[in-house]
C-alpha cells in the first residue's frame, strides 16, 4: 500500500498525520507532492521526509489534481505494481478511515474507492453546500447517486494509474472529472463509511469558493451557455424567417434547425471533452434524432400541463427545464462520451525527475 498525500502550505497537521501513519503501519510507504508551497514551508517538508516520506514537488502552485498526477507518475515510474491511496494534508481523515479505504481496495475488484461522510455534526456551510451542488451534478450526468463526491480519501488499484493520469484536470475539479469519467472507462465505484472531520471550520482548506467553483462546474455551465446561445440563436432566425416569408412553418423549422446546428457543432468542439471522439456524420446523426425526440417530448409534455390547467408560461419554463435536463444527460452519457476501446494508457504530461537545491526530489515539467 502506497499513501499519497498531496499538500499545499501545509501547517503541522500535515507531521501529525504522518506520524499517526507510522504508529499504526510503520513500513507503509508515504509519497508527499509539495504543490508549490514555497521556502517558508521547507521546514515542513523536511520534518516530513525526515519521517521517513518520499517528498516530491515543484516550483509554483499548479493545483490539487496537477499534484494528484505528479504523484502518480512518481509512484507508477519508481514503485510500480502497489495500490495507492490519496488523503488530504489538513488533518480531515483518520488513520483508521485511511486503512479501511486501503483494505477495501486490497480486498475487492478493480473499482475506485471512496471514503464518504455523512455530514452530520457542526459542518462548515460552504462544505455541506458545495457537496450537495456536485452531488446533483454527478447524478445528473451519470444517472448515479454518490453521497460525498468532494472526498479527498480515495484507493486506487495499481492497474488504475495509467488511467488516473489521463484524465483533465488540475484543481478540484480534477477529482469530479475522475468519477463523471470512471464508468466510461469501465472502472466501477465503492464506497467506505468514514468520520466527517473539520479543524477549526475548515480553515485549512485553500478551496476558493468562486474560481474552484467555476472549475468544477465548468462542464454543466458550458452546457448552459450553449443551450442559451442556441436559444438566442433560434430566437433570431426565427424572427428573420417571419419577416421574410410570413410563414410560421418555415420560421419555426427553418429557425430551430439553424439553432440546432450551432448548438451541434458548440456542443461537439467545446462543451464535451470527448465530443470529437466520434465522427461526425455519425455523432451528427444522433444529435439530430435527439432533437426530434425533443421536440416531440416538449409536445406531449406541454399538451399534459395545459390538460391540468397549468398556465402557459409556467408549462413552458417547466418543460424545457425537464428536457434540458434530459438532453444533457442523454449528450454526456451517450452522444459525445468516450468511445469505448479509446486508449488511456500513459501520461498526457511528459515529466522528469530532477534533484532540487534542498536534496528533495523536484520534478520538472517537460514541453
Amino acid at each position: 500500500m502506497i499513501i499519497l498525500i498531496p499538500a499545499y502550505e501545509p501547517d503541522q497537521q500535515l507531521p501529525a498525520l504522518i506520524r499517526s501513519i507510522r504508529d499504526a503501519e510503520p513500513w507503509a510507504t508515504v509519497v508527499v507532492v509539495d504543490d508549490g508551497s514555497g521556502p517558508a514551508y521547507k521546514d515542513v517538508f523536511d520534518g516530513v521526509k525526515a519521517l521517513g516520506c518520499h517528498v516530491i514537488g515543484y516550483a509554483r502552485n499548479r493545483g490539487k489534481g496537477f499534484a494528484l498526477k505528479t504523484g502518480f507518475g512518481f509512484i507508477a515510474d519508481h514503485l510500480p505494481g502497489r495500490n495507492v491511496v490519496c488523503a488530504d494534508s489538513d488533518g480531515q481523515h483518520t488513520i483508521v478511515d485511511i486503512l479501511r479505504v486501503a483494505a477495501a481496495v486490497q480486498a475487492g475488484s478493480p473499482a475506485m474507492v471512496l471514503g464518504t461522510r455523512n455530514f452530520t455534526g457542526n459542518v462548515p456551510a460552504r462544505s455541506k453546500f458545495g457537496n450537495t451542488a456536485t452531488r446533483l451534478l454527478f447524478t445528473l450526468a451519470t444517472g448515479e447517486r454518490i453521497s460525498d463526491t468532494q472526498t479527498g480519501l480515495r484507493g486506487y488499484p495499481a492497474a488504475m494509474l495509467p488511467w488516473l493520469r489521463s484524465v483533465r484536470g488540475e484543481r478540484y475539479e480534477y477529482e469530479l472529472n475522475l468519477l463523471l469519467e470512471a464508468k466510461q472507462a469501465g472502472y466501477a465505484i465503492s464506497t467506505v463509511d468514514i468520520a466527517t472531520v473539520y479543524l477549526d471550520h475548515n480553515s485549512g482548506s485553500h478551496f476558493r469558493p468562486l474560481a474552484d467553483s467555476v472549475r468544477i462546474y465548468a462542464p454543466l455551465l458550458k452546457f448552459l451557455a450553449s443551450s442559451f446561445t442556441a436559444f438566442l440563436v433560434d430566437t433570431v432566425v426565427f424572427l428573420l424567417l417571419t419577416l421574410v416569408t410570413d410563414s410560421l412553418l418555415v420560421a419555426v423549422v427553418g429557425a430551430r434547425a439553424v439553432s440546432s446546428a450551432v448548438n451541434f457543432l458548440v456542443n461537439r468542439r467545446v462543451v464535451f471533452e470527448h465530443g470529437r471522439d466520434r465522427p461526425a456524420a455519425a455523432a451528427g446523426l444522433r444529435y439530430f434524432s435527439l432533437v426530434i425526440v425533443l421536440l416531440a417530448a416538449n409536445y406531449g409534455l406541454l399538451y399534459a400541463l395545459d390538460a391540468l390547467s397549468v398556465a402557459a408560461l409556467p408549462a413552458k419554463i417547466l418543460a424545457e427545464i425537464t428536457l434540458l435536463a434530459v438532453s444533457y444527460v442523454v449528450q454526456q452519457r451517450f452522444l459525445f462520451s468516450r468511445r469505448t476501446g479509446k486508449a488511456v494508457h500513459g501520461s498526457a504530461e511528459c515529466q522528469t525527475l530532477d534533484l532540487g537545491r534542498s536534496g528533495c526530489l523536484r520534478w520538472r515539467q517537460m514541453t
